[in-house]
Formats: structure tokens, C-alpha cells, sequence
């Protein structure tokens, strides 16, 4: 069994606090990645896992086993780092086979697992080559290797991809995800980068100045997100954050940004935006929530107008995203390439509220959820 246990667990330098009394369970065989931006505190958790760093308080336990003073070798995980850490002047093979010559495995089990694990990852062929003669996804596969012929019980990988080109990345994503499946092992993985997490984790785990911000699955994450860091970091191009006020029109609130009337879906919680008639909130909007039809497929009540004035037009080829002004608020839209408005002029598009995100404005938590 490897599943972990974070209890309060928390890392210092000095006075200054970088990750705060962290709780997290990580089920056996579960794949979850630590994502948010740079300096919230996910590597460092990370290598406390690993027992690279002193865990300054709380408790870590693999397996049901408190392993705070365990030293890392003793831990039964593997793990993967950016920058690949092959040895330069070791050949492929060697570099795969170093970690079990320390543990005085048998020739014949190191060829065995090196062999195994180079025909998995398809890199036989390179065995014999040097480092400086690999590419960076060849290098990325060889480090996979190192670590998978010791077949830990968790493997921790530190933005294991963030050093490949686009290309490449969204190939080796793939190349991941099956390996999780076909390895049976747990999967703790790091990374800035949110598109990694949505399509590759079970659970997400958001991360903001050393806190957890919210735990899900990524779709989850996407719907509800808890709150405004958390639906602002989730989705690409990010969410739309509108000030607004909440207004009651007849049986339903509406929300009032810039004098636009937005419907709030009659199925949310009734009960939880009452206390907000009359208040300002935050509304959030993601940029496909808005077309320049009215979809027939969507509910009318949850349909409004919205004239906006563009800003920039990106084509994405499939799509464009469109860069508008509405309140003096800069908001991004996706619409199809068909659409048609120049450089400051005015779009006139349709905005669909039925997943709309509702958030006190002082505590910018979900009211919703």
C-alpha cells in the first residue's frame, strides 16, 4: 500500500513560512498533481515527500508509517526532475542501471529490469548512447526509466515536462498517463502548468502561498471552482471576473454589471444568494459562456445581450479569442471564426449564464458552493 498522509505538515526557513500546515490524503495508486504558480510552495512539498527537505513540523506518513526521519533511500519512492539528472559520462544504460548497482542487485535482475523498462519506454535502441547524444523527450524517457527500474511504490515527478517544447510535451503527457496505468503506482506530480493537470490528474491540488486552496477533479475544479484564485488559475483563457449586484426581478436575482441584466440561473441555491440582494459580489464568466448566436440548445431565461467593444482579435485557427472592453472592465471571448468586428468596434454577442460563478466580494469565496 502507498498511500500518503500530510497532517499539518508544514516547511520553514527561519521566520519566514513557505508551505502552511498542509492536510492531504493520497490514495494507493491515486495520480495527483500539485499545481499554482511559481513560489506557492508545491516542489517544496514535494521534496519533502521525497525526504530532500527537513519537514519543520506535522506529520508525513507512506503507507500508514510516519517516515519524518526516514531517510529518503529508505522511502520506496522514485523521482523525476526537470532538469533529468543523467549522469554525463554514463551511457544510457548505466545511468539506468546506477541506482540498483548501489543496491547490489544481481547483473542478471539489473539487465532484466533495464531491459524491461527500456522496451516500455521504447528506448532500447539508445542504450548505449550518451546523454549529450539524446533529445530532451529522449533524456525525459530516460529518466523515467531510472526511476521505474526500481519499481517504487510512489513516483514524484517535478515539472517533469517543462523543459520539452510544445510538441513534445503534449506527447509525453500521453506517454505518462498510460505508464501510471500500466505501473500500478502512485503518482505525485508538480507542475505550473494547469493544462498538464486537467488532462493528466485524478485529483488536482490548487496551491497559493503555501496553502492548500482547494482539492478535486479537474472537472469538478473547472465547475465549482471554491473560490476566485482558484477559478482564475483553472482554465485558458481564464475566467472573467465582472463586479456586479445582486437584484431580485420579480422570483429570480439577477446580477447587474454595468448596467447589463444577467440572469442567475433559477436552479442555483436560492438560499445562499438571498443574503446578497442589494450587494456587490464578483461574477464569474468563462470566455465560452459568450456567442455571437443564441445557442438553441441553452435555456432562453439564461440568456442576455451583451455589446462589447473589441480590443484584439487572436485567430487560433478553430477559434478566436477575442479581447473586448464591456464597463471598462477587459474581458476574453471565444467565438468561432466566423465572427466578424474590427478593431473598436462594437460586438454584439450573447451571454449564457447557466454555469456562471457567483463570489463575496470581500472574502472572495464561492457563494455557491
Amino acid at each position: 500500500m502507498a498511500s500518503i498522509s500530510l497532517k499539518k505538515l508544514n516547511k520553514t526557513y527561519g521566520a519566514l513560512t513557505v508551505v502552511h500546515d498542509i492536510d492531504l490524503e493520497i490514495a494507493d495508486k491515486e495520480f495527483i498533481i500539485l499545481v499554482g504558480p511559481s513560489g506557492c510552495g508545491k516542489s517544496t512539498t514535494l521534496r519533502m515527500i521525497a525526504g530532500l527537505e527537513e519537514i519543520s513540523g506535522g506529520e508525513l506518513l507512506i503507507g500508514g508509517d510516519v517516515v519524518n526521519d526516514v531517510p529518503s533511500k529508505d522511502r520506496d519512492i522514485a523521482m523525476v526532475f526537470q532538469n533529468y539528472a543523467l549522469y554525463p559520462h554514463m551511457t544510457v544504460y548505466k545511468n539506468m542501471a546506477f541506482g540498483l548497482q548501489l543496491r547490489k542487485a544481481s547483473r542478471e535482475v539489473i539487465d532484466q529490469k533495464v531491459q524491461e523498462a527500456a522496451k516500455i519506454l521504447d528506448i532500447t535502441h539508445l542504450l548505449n548512447r550518451k546523454p549529450k547524444a539524446l533529445s530532451g523527450g529522449q533524456r525525459q524517457r530516460v529518466a523515467l526509466g531510472r526511476a521505474m527500474v526500481r519499481n517504487p511504490e510512489v513516483f514524484l515527478l517535478d515539472e517533469p515536462l517543462s523543459n520539452l517544447d510544445a510538441k513534445l510535451r503534449g506527447t509525453m503527457r500521453a506517454e505518462i498517463t498510460k505508464l501510471h496505468k500500466r505501473l500500478n503506482s502512485t503518482f505525485i506530480y508538480v507542475t505550473h502548468d494547469q493544462i498538464e493537470a486537467m488532462t493528466m490528474a485524478d485529483r488536482i491540488v490548487v496551491m497559493a502561498d503555501g496553502h492548500i486552496q482547494q482539492v478535486d477533479t479537474p472537472q469538478n475544479l473547472y465547475d465549482r471552482p471554491i473560490n476566485m484564485f482558484v477559478a482564475g488559475f483553472i482554465g485558458a483563457p481564464q475566467m472573467n471576473m465582472l463586479p456586479s449586484r445582486i437584484e431580485k426581478r420579480g422570483e429570480a436575482y439577477v446580477a447587474i454589471f454595468d448596467g447589463r441584466v444577467l440572469p442567475i440561473p433559477t436552479n442555483f441555491d436560492q438560499a445562499r444568494i438571498a443574503p446578497y440582494e442589494g450587494r456587490e459580489v464578483v461574477i464569474g464568466l468563462r470566455p465560452e459562456n459568450f456567442h455571437e448566436l443564441a445557442p438553441a440548445d441553452i435555456n432562453p431565461d439564461n440568456l442576455a445581450p451583451f455589446e462589447a467593444i473589441v480590443d484584439l482579435a487572436e485567430p487560433m485557427g478553430s477559434e478566436i479569442h477575442l479581447n473586448i472592453t464591456a464597463g471598462e472592465k477587459a474581458m476574453t471571448v471565444r467565438v468561432s471564426p466566423r465572427f466578424k468586428a474590427g478593431i473598436g468596434e462594437t460586438a454584439k454577442l450573447v451571454v449564457d449564464t447557466t454555469n456562471m460563478q457567483l463570489f463575496d466580494k470581500e472574502t472572495e469565496r464561492s457563494i455557491l458552493y
